[in-house]
């Protein structure tokens, strides 16, 4: 087990005071991101953004003797044949919709969904206008993108905090993570972008037993100009079925950056571990299945 201060995981209240007080003071890249994709509109490869939500979710254990007893889950999606990056572990979420998320944001800014709160609110309304309005922009795009992907209602959540960026070079894409609380258990109802929910304990990535190297290649048919292996850090869990689900990517550096933004939690030492190996095809890239 990874020697850290995460003896907070079990208790619901203090761990999510401590989300909230840590994200809302998180240096932020926002304004910056946020320009570099719209000046990239101009040229022959632009870049998109994307909003998604890291979900918090936690289940209260009955035999617990203290009423905060329980444990704290991840939510994540597992993306379908029907799309791009299939099999993958993914925060809920999509591509900025510029004709409709700007006027969908009034329902969060004026709290008609009352999906901000508390001190939550109260970091987000000490933040500089611009990065304000960006959060509250991308934080209503991931909203109505999980709830056409999953079903999950946006008075449901409760918002956290924001996390940085991340860029993906290969999609040309920005990710614009926010962190929210699922206020209560919901019934899944994906569309065809989603094969099912996966639920990932916080605790599980405090073992050091759980992490791998994941060697990715790409095949002649890909195109996607890769010669060799490249080898990404990874987390090896198992489903509810007894299945191996793999995190890896742009996921598993968002959650990193929340454990690391949150805990001062590092990745431990991988040298040595499980080696997962897999070969990308072109329906990687375009999500079509031959």
């Amino acid at each position: 087990m990874i020697t850290s201060d995460a003896a907070c995981l079990s208790n619901k209240e203090q761990f999510l005071t401590l989300i909230v007080e840590k994200l809302g003071k998180c240096p932020l890249d926002y304004v910056e991101k946020m320009h570099f994709v719209q000046s990239s509109n101009k040229t022959e490869e632009p870049h998109f953004a994307a909003g998604v939500l890291l979900l918090l979710h936690f289940r209260c254990d009955e035999k617990s003797p203290i009423d905060n007893g329980g444990e704290f889950f991840f939510q994540l999606i597992k993306r379908s044949s029907r799309v791009t990056q299939p099999g993958d572990l993914s925060c809920p979420g999509g591509l900025l919709n510029n004709n409709l998320d700007p006027h969908l944001r009034f329902l969060i800014t004026s709290r008609l969904i009352p999906v901000l709160h508390g001190n939550a609110f109260n970091y987000l309304q000490m933040r500089d206008p611009d990065t304000s309005r960006l959060i509250t922009l991308f934080l209503t795009n991931a909203a109505r993108e999980a709830w056409e992907e999953t079903g999950l209602r946006p008075w449901n959540i409760f918002f956290q905090g924001p996390l940085p960026t991340y860029s993906l070079l290969l999609f040309k894409r920005t990710i614009f993570p926010l962190v929210c609380l699922v206020r209560k258990e919901w019934r899944f109802h994906p569309n065809p972008e989603v094969e099912s929910i996966v639920e990932i304990p916080l605790k599980a990535f405090f073992n050091n037993e759980n992490y791998g190297l994941y060697s990715v290649e790409t095949s002649d048919q890909s195109k996607m100009n890769r010669r060799g292996p490249r080898e990404f850090p990874c987390l090896i869990i198992r489903n509810n079925q007894g299945n191996e689900e793999i995190l890896w990517g742009a996921t598993f550096y968002i959650i990193m950056n929340f454990f690391k933004s949150v805990l001062n939690f590092e990745l431990p030492d991988i040298h040595g571990k499980r080696i997962i190996k897999r070969t990308l095809g072109p329906e990687y890239i375009t999500g079509y299945q031959e």
